[in-house]
C-alpha cells in the first residue's frame, strides 16, 4: 500500500514539473526582457526554431491522431441512442461553458494595458460569411493540407479518413495510423525538450518589446479563469446533476464526485482520470453501456474547461491587438471556435498547443504569437483539467436521464443495477492506476 502511495506522489510531482519549469522560462524571460531589453534580442532566433519546429510536427500529428481517434470511436455507432443524446449533451454543455466564458471576459477582459499592432490585414478584410467558411473547412488543392494555415480542412480530412476506416476490413490502416500517432507524439515529446529554452528566448522578446504589464496580464488571466472555473464547478454541474435527478442526482454527484476530480488535479490529464472517472460514474448508478461509452469518448472530445480557456484566449489575443471585440457576428463566433478548441484539445494528445494554432488560423492573427497563448494554457492546466473530467460525469448523468427517460433513478431495481463484478472490475483499475 505504501508503495502505491509512493508511486502515485511521484507521478503527482512530475505531471507538476514540467509545466512548472516552463513557468519559471516565463517568468526568468520576462524579467530577463525587462532588464536587458536589448541584450535579449540575442536570444530572439532560439524563440523562432522552437515555433518552427513545432509548426512542422502539427500537420502529421493532427492527421495521425484525429483519424486514428475516430476510427477507434465508429464502432460505437451501433449504439445509436446513447450516441444521439451524447452528441446533444456534450454541444448543449459546451455552448454554455462558453457563453458563460463570453460573459466573463466581457466583465472582466483578460488583456490591459498592453498593445501589438497587427501585422497582417486578414483579421480585418470583410470577406462574406460564405467564402469564409469555404475557407476555413477547405481547400482547393490537396497540397494546401500540408500547411498549418490550413488546420481546419486539415481536421475535416482526417475526420473523413476516420470515418472511412470504421469498417472492420480497414484494420491494417487503423494499424499504421495508429502507429503514427505514436511516432509523431514521440517527435513532438521531442520538440518539447527544447520548451524552456523556447518559452525564455520568446517571452524575454516580448517583453523587452511591450514592458512588464504583459506579465500582469498573466496573473490578471489566472485569477479570473481560476474563480470562473470553481463558480462553473460547483453551480453548473450542479444545476447538470439535478436536471438529471432532481435532489437525488444532485446528492450522488457530490457523494461520488471528489475522486475524479482530486485524480484530475494529481495528474493534470483526462486520461489518466478514466478509471476514476469510470468508478465515479458507475457509483452514481450510471449504467455501465452508457458510462463505458461516454467517459472515454467525452475524454477525446468533450471538455468544458478547454472550451472555456479556448474563449479566454480569444479575448487575450482581441484585447492584445487592441481589435473590436463587441459585434454578434465576432462573439458567437467566438462560442463556436471556442467549442471546437476544446474538441480539438482532446482530439490531440499534445493538448493546448494545437488549439491554440486553431484560433490564430481562423481569426488570422501571426503565428509569432503562438506561445504568447500558450502561456495560458499552463497557466490554468490544473483547474482546466479538474473540469474537462468532472463535466463528463455530469454529463453522464444527464445522457442517462435522455436515454433511460425521466424517472431513471427510481425505476433501477436493485438487480438493475450495476453488477458487483463490474464494480469490482473498477476497483482493480482504479488500484492499479493509483
Amino acid at each position: 500500500m505504501e508503495t502505491n502511495a509512493v508511486a502515485m506522489q511521484n507521478k503527482t510531482l512530475q505531471s507538476y514539473l514540467f509545466p512548472f519549469l516552463l513557468l519559471v522560462s516565463i517568468m526568468g524571460g520576462g524579467l530577463a526582457g525587462y532588464l536587458f531589453p536589448q541584450q535579449v534580442k540575442l536570444f530572439k532566433p532560439l524563440g523562432a526554431i522552437f515555433l518552427n519546429l513545432i509548426f512542422t510536427v502539427i500537420v502529421p500529428l493532427i492527421f495521425f491522431s484525429v483519424s486514428s481517434a475516430i476510427a477507434k470511436a465508429g464502432s460505437l455507432n451501433k449504439l445509436g441512442k446513447i450516441m444521439g443524446s451524447m452528441t446533444v449533451v456534450f454541444l448543449f454543455t459546451g455552448v454554455i461553458a462558453a457563453l458563460y466564458a463570453l460573459l466573463v471576459v466581457k466583465i472582466f477582459p483578460p488583456a490591459s494595458g498592453v498593445y501589438l499592432p497587427l501585422p497582417t490585414k486578414a483579421g480585418s478584410e470583410t470577406i462574406p460569411v460564405g467564402e469564409q467558411l469555404v475557407g476555413m473547412f477547405t481547400v482547393p488543392d490537396f497540397s494546401q493540407l500540408l500547411s498549418h494555415h490550413h488546420m481546419l480542412a486539415l481536421i475535416v480530412f482526417s475526420i473523413l479518413v476516420g470515418l472511412a476506416l470504421t469498417h472492420r476490413s480497414n484494420q491494417a490502416f487503423t494499424t499504421v495510423l495508429k502507429a503514427g500517432e505514436d511516432v509523431f507524439m514521440r517527435v513532438f515529446a521531442l520538440i518539447m525538450v527544447f520548451a524552456p529554452v523556447g518559452f525564455f528566448a520568446y517571452f524575454a522578446g516580448l517583453v523587452s518589446e511591450l514592458g512588464p504589464q504583459l506579465l500582469s496580464n498573466y496573473l490578471r488571466i489566472a485569477v479570473i479563469y481560476y474563480a470562473c472555473a470553481l463558480i462553473y464547478f460547483v453551480f453548473l454541474l450542479s444545476g447538470y446533476a439535478f436536471f438529471a435527478a432532481k435532489k437525488a442526482g444532485l446528492s450522488l454527484f457530490w457523494k461520488h464526485i471528489l475522486l475524479p476530480a482530486t485524480t484530475a488535479l494529481a495528474t493534470c490529464s483526462s486520461a489518466a482520470s478514466i478509471p476514476a472517472n469510470l468508478y465515479a460514474a458507475k457509483s452514481m448508478r450510471v449504467p455501465s453501456e452508457i458510462a463505458e461509452t461516454v467517459i472515454p469518448l467525452g475524454t477525446i472530445i468533450h471538455k468544458d474547461g478547454s472550451v472555456i480557456g479556448g474563449l479566454f484566449k480569444i479575448a487575450f489575443l482581441f484585447g492584445l491587438f487592441h481589435m473590436d471585440f463587441n459585434s454578434v457576428a465576432v462573439l458567437m463566433l467566438a462560442v463556436g471556435v471556442s467549442v471546437l478548441v476544446g474538441t480539438v484539445m482532446g482530439a490531440i494528445p499534445s493538448g493546448g498547443m494545437l488549439g491554440e494554432l486553431l484560433i490564430l488560423t481562423v481569426y488570422g492573427f501571426p503565428p509569432s504569437v503562438l506561445i504568447a497563448v500558450a502561456a495560458i494554457s499552463i497557466i490554468i492546466d490544473p483547474i482546466a483539467t479538474l473540469l474537462n473530467v468532472t463535466a463528463n460525469t455530469a454529463s453522464s448523468l444527464m445522457i442517462t436521464r435522455l436515454v433511460e427517460g425521466k424517472g431513471w433513478l427510481q425505476s433501477q431495481a436493485p438487480d438493475n443495477l450495476p453488477a458487483v463484478s463490474d464494480a469490482s472490475a473498477d476497483e482493480q483499475a482504479l488500484q492499479s492506476f493509483r
